[in-house]
């Protein structure tokens, strides 16, 4: 759709319809003091062409996965995503659907978000689970007041190998809230280390999040932390940045974690240059009532044949505001919609194959950087597909020798850790063949030679 501004007599005509005298009389109530006093800083009028070629020229620069040998992840990831789910999902009864309110026109809306929702439980291990959900962060900060609220307690612990965005994404959520924020530092072995996890433990504490893999790829001992964790009489939350590893490992469920929160992107939502991603959020029956979001539930109607239907949505559009679970509003139905379409395409047997594959190019990835001089893996606990390494350079100037040389190598750590200037996370999944693993390798070798 082509943006067509409007005409200085269109602007009058409004103006007067609605009785102003200029468009700056409908910004009174702005204090003068927050007002911008000069024109915007843009440049000058371009033609549609001239507009298309400065665009084309603008995202020419950017560094695509698909355009150079990547090995980044840190929440994002570049997974192959069947041709299918982008043909199904341009449907317009899909992509035109917005908050499926009225069921009696909404049947399908509704039953793709229900298929979706038991997807996610069969994959978490859990017993219920919501939708529309923005991201991973904002549904592990969502986790977090919702434990907050089922046990009546106010502190919270967060193991500091959670993902760093999740971790401020919950402190931003529960700024102006009464809830403490405590964070439990990992160990050598990059795992949550449980010690200091007994000692932070006390009777306030409503719920610990542990990321599963965590931030640094590597699998937490998730069972042991919840012995500690139920001991205390607290919820664990489990946030999973990379669901595909729900393909190889235990189930957060069988593992004892209470709420599940993560990251959808990778079942079929491309990485978008930041999203629109997909959080999922999963759950015990016992706390079914206090979760965020929109629940879809399966009824039958008055002859007795199957529909869907809204269940327990107390947002505060459907309730009074104090009581409501959340305000979440947009519909992520769509995004839903892709990861249904996509999990459903693999079935168990094909997630559990992405996730071999993923699993086994990282560990072939780690275990040839690990024989290169100079480099070093920094935790020698298990990982799924990714890992952190130690460079003597450090990490910022390998990272951009990598990258003249077309690959994007990694994330750096001290972006997140100060304490890690000279460590960087490599990421490998099912997209990054055998060769692409070795000119990474040698890439790395060539530096130090």
């Amino acid at each position: 759709m082509r943006y067509i501004p409007h005409t200085p007599d269109d602007v009058r005509q409004m103006l007067s319809v609605i009785g102003v005298d200029s468009v700056e009389s409908l910004f009174a109530e702005i204090p003068e003091d927050v007002r911008l006093q000069r024109p915007l800083d843009l440049p000058l009028p371009l033609s549609e062409s001239e507009l298309l070629r400065e665009l084309a020229a603008l995202s020419s620069r950017n560094d695509a996965a698909r355009t150079s040998l990547s090995f980044l992840g840190g929440g994002a990831y570049n997974h192959f995503i069947p041709a299918v789910v982008d043909h199904l999902i341009s449907r317009s009864e899909f992509y035109t659907a917005y908050t499926p309110y009225q069921p009696e026109i909404s049947q399908g809306t509704l039953q793709a978000i229900f298929e979706y929702q038991t997807l996610i439980c069969q994959l978490t291990g859990m017993e219920v689970a919501n939708a529309s959900m923005y991201d991973g962060a904002s549904a592990c900060a969502e986790a977090v007041l919702m434990a907050v609220r089922a046990g009546r307690k106010g502190r919270v612990l967060l193991s500091r190998a959670l993902h760093p965005e999740y971790r401020e994404t919950v402190r931003t959520y529960c700024r102006y809230l009464d809830v403490e924020l405590v964070e439990i530092p990992f160990g050598k072995d990059g795992r949550t280390d449980r010690l200091a996890l007994e000692r932070e433990m006390d009777a306030e504490t409503a719920a610990v999040v542990i990321g599963y893999p965590n931030f640094f790829g590597v699998v937490e001992d998730l069972a042991a932390l919840g012995e500690v964790v139920h001991a205390g009489g607290a919820r664990l939350v489990a946030a999973v940045q990379e669901p595909i590893a729900l393909g190889l490992l235990k189930s957060p469920g069988e593992l004892g974690a209470d709420i599940v929160a993560g990251e959808g992107q990778s079942f079929g939502i491309p990485l978008s240059f930041g999203g629109p991603y997909l959080g999922f959020f999963a759950a015990s029956k016992r706390d079914m009532r206090v979760m965020p979001g929109r629940l879809v539930g399966e009824t039958v109607d008055l002859d007795g044949r199957r529909g869907f239907v809204l269940t327990l949505a107390t947002r505060e559009q459907h309730i009074r505001r104090e009581k409501a679970t959340s305000n979440i509003c947009s519909n992520e139905g769509l995004c839903a919609l892709m990861a249904a379409i996509y999990l459903s395409l693999m079935g168990k047997a094909g997630i559990r194959e992405v996730a071999l594959q993923n699993f086994s190019k990282a560990k072939y990835a780690r275990e040839r950087i690990a024989d290169l001089k100079g480099f070093s893996i920094l935790h020698e606990s298990p990982t799924f597909n990714e890992f952190a390494v130690h460079a003597d350079e450090g990490a910022a100037a390998v990272l951009l020798r990598l990258q003249e040389k077309g690959i994007l190598g990694g994330l750096a750590l001290d972006r997140f850790y100060d304490e890690m200037p000279d460590n960087f996370l490599v990421c490998v999944t099912e997209q990054n063949s055998r060769g692409e693993i070795d000119a990474l390798v040698e890439a790395l070798k060539g530096g130090r030679e």
